[in-house]
């Protein structure tokens, strides 16, 4: 892929966020990257939307974090995007939102459980959230140390990036991702669905238990798994 093919793959999937619900005004962000190049690219800083164009985003390198192109100053989330690209090497997309379900979840401190099958379709197992950034943490390096407690509980928690593709943040929002910027969104999607869910779920009943194992595997894997048959043939 090129540089200006994958610039306008952004771009579009960027413009995909805007119209998608998920986000207020600027607050969110969705980047891709080309290994093979050892790029990502990037949404500029606070530029809206609707007003984005190829050509405005930006360029990284993936192993210094400078700039390769572009004459905007890439999302501040820049950094994150970057350890987690460094980190998880199976994923081609990551997509950032302050989406109100999500985020929800995420400013009471709680990871969001498996209740029923719409949480099982994507995410297999309890929906994480990271531990809270230390105050020097917040002050020094704050965005790449974003990302590395989002790394610091995949390893710890034994998770895969691949069955569990979205993160929680402390009062903060939420990250997801995929193989592509296209399957991001659609994770952050989905990712927003099942909070509003699990949140009206807990409402109606606070006591509810998580949903059965087998349920849960059965839903996961007929999407996901060696033997998915969920869906058409590619």
């Amino acid at each position: 892929m090129g540089l200006q093919e994958l610039r306008q793959r952004v771009c579009r999937v960027n413009k995909d966020l805007g119209k998608s619900g998920l986000v207020a005004l600027t607050w969110g962000n969705i980047s891709g990257v080309d290994r093979q190049a050892g790029v990502m690219a990037i949404k500029p800083s606070g530029v809206d939307y609707e007003c984005l164009k190829p050509e405005d985003i930006v360029i990284v390198s993936l192993e210094s974090g400078e700039i390769v192109e572009g004459e905007t100053r890439p999302s501040s989330d820049t950094p994150t995007h970057l350890v987690l690209y460094r980190g998880f090497h199976s994923i081609g997309g990551i997509a950032h939102t302050h989406s109100p379900y999500a985020s929800s979840w995420a400013q009471a401190c709680r990871e969001i459980p498996p209740l029923g099958t719409t949480h099982a379709d994507t995410f297999f197992g309890t929906i994480p959230l990271t531990r809270q950034l230390s105050p020097e943490e917040i002050q020094q390096g704050y965005e790449a140390n974003t990302g590395q407690v989002i790394l610091q509980r995949f390893l710890e928690g034994g998770l895969n990036p691949e069955e569990m593709p979205a993160v929680l943040l402390p009062r903060h929002g939420a990250f997801a991702w995929g193989p592509d910027p296209e399957t991001a969104l659609k994770n952050a999607i989905s990712l927003e669905e099942t909070a509003r869910i699990a949140f009206q779920t807990v409402l109606l009943n606070p006591h509810i238990d998580e949903m059965p194992e087998a349920l849960r595997d059965k839903h996961f894997l007929r999407k996901h798994g060696p033997g998915a048959y969920y869906g058409q043939r590619s």
